[in-house]
């Protein structure tokens, strides 16, 4: 099944802020794939873009959006951490009748927090924008994300267009407005007080190897400003006070020496005085991206059933 995309922006200059889909390749697994979609643009950035796999199945999907680790600074849509195979986690989603939706954004030496947010919920606008190309249900959105993209993951779905103390971070990248709530958030191993994990040393980097500090880049500003800017893009900053938040997993290694867990700890606390239903799932012993877990496949299967059942209807 295609779909022609609409004519809305052809020949148009200056070019516009973001790119309907085109028509998607058919595998002979059955899986719908749109590579490569433009949905926002801005001059002297690189084009963010996100990858759209729908599997066959009848009627529209429900979507995870899928947020990319690599501490604000690196990472690729479409790679996984490297314990974690593409294979195993792309096929887990497809494989329970959800569309994935892996997504790029700007690093934070492009650009500072909040633009990192603001291209996440400028990528839920586009795929509610286009959902009925997609074949995506536009009511049915959930993100998942891990490490820097576990963060993003977690303030995506507490700071929805009408979160209050949150509508500088909504953002107008792309679709310029549109809802960006979401169904459901699992966040693996993010940050999410910042203020606090800024004390926390970082581990030693190998010899001649040059990497910026990932907190300072990521809140720019100086050095009297950050404290304010920290605790702006912390997410138990906005865990109470609003709406009842949606679901959260939080799943995180005892182990992990870079994000302590004691960060997953402070947000299921934060949530849950706040109403929220809340699960905190410790991988015992696991450090960072789950290194050292013996069960990385029954950890992808856990997430992708509680996405499963938070997105199961309307």
């Amino acid at each position: 099944m295609t779909h022609t995309p609409p004519a809305e922006h052809d020949m148009t200059w200056p070019p516009p802020p973001f790119l309907p889909p085109v028509p998607p390749v058919l595998g002979a697994d059955g899986v719908r794939r749109f590579d490569g979609v433009t949905y926002a643009t801005r001059p002297g950035y690189r084009p963010r873009l996100l990858d759209v796999q729908v599997p066959a199945a009848d009627g529209p999907l429900p979507a995870v959006v899928w947020i990319h680790g690599g501490g604000w600074l690196e990472g690729d849509r479409r790679y996984p951490p490297p314990t974690v195979p593409a294979e195993l986690l792309h096929g887990s989603v497809l494989a329970a009748g959800l569309a994935l939706v892996p997504i790029d954004y700007r690093h934070s030496l492009e650009a500072p927090f909040p633009a990192q947010l603001h291209d996440v919920k400028a990528a839920i606008r586009y795929v509610r924008r286009y959902a009925d190309v997609l074949g995506i249900d536009p009511h049915r959105i959930a993100v998942w994300g891990e490490s820097a993209g576990g963060h993003l993951a977690a303030l995506a779905g507490l700071t929805g267009p009408h979160s209050p103390r949150a509508e500088a971070l909504e953002g107008t990248e792309g679709v310029g407005e549109g809802d960006t709530s979401v169904r459901a958030v699992v966040d693996w191993y993010g940050v999410s007080d910042l203020p606090a994990i800024r004390l926390h040393p970082l581990p030693p980097m190998p010899p001649g190897t040059e990497f910026p500090d990932p907190y300072d880049a990521l809140l720019g500003g100086t050095e009297e400003e950050r404290p304010a800017l920290a605790r702006a893009a912390s997410p138990v900053t906005y865990a109470a006070g609003g709406a009842v938040p949606p679901p959260f997993l939080l799943v995180h290694g005892t182990g992990d020496g870079l994000v302590p867990y004691g960060q997953s700890e402070a947000l299921h606390a934060a949530l849950r005085a706040a109403g929220g239903d809340s699960t905190l799932r410790p991988v015992h012993d696991a450090d960072h991206i789950f290194l050292g877990a013996d069960d990385i496949p029954g950890i992808v299967a856990a997430s992708v059933a509680f996405l499963a059942r938070h997105l199961a209807c309307v």
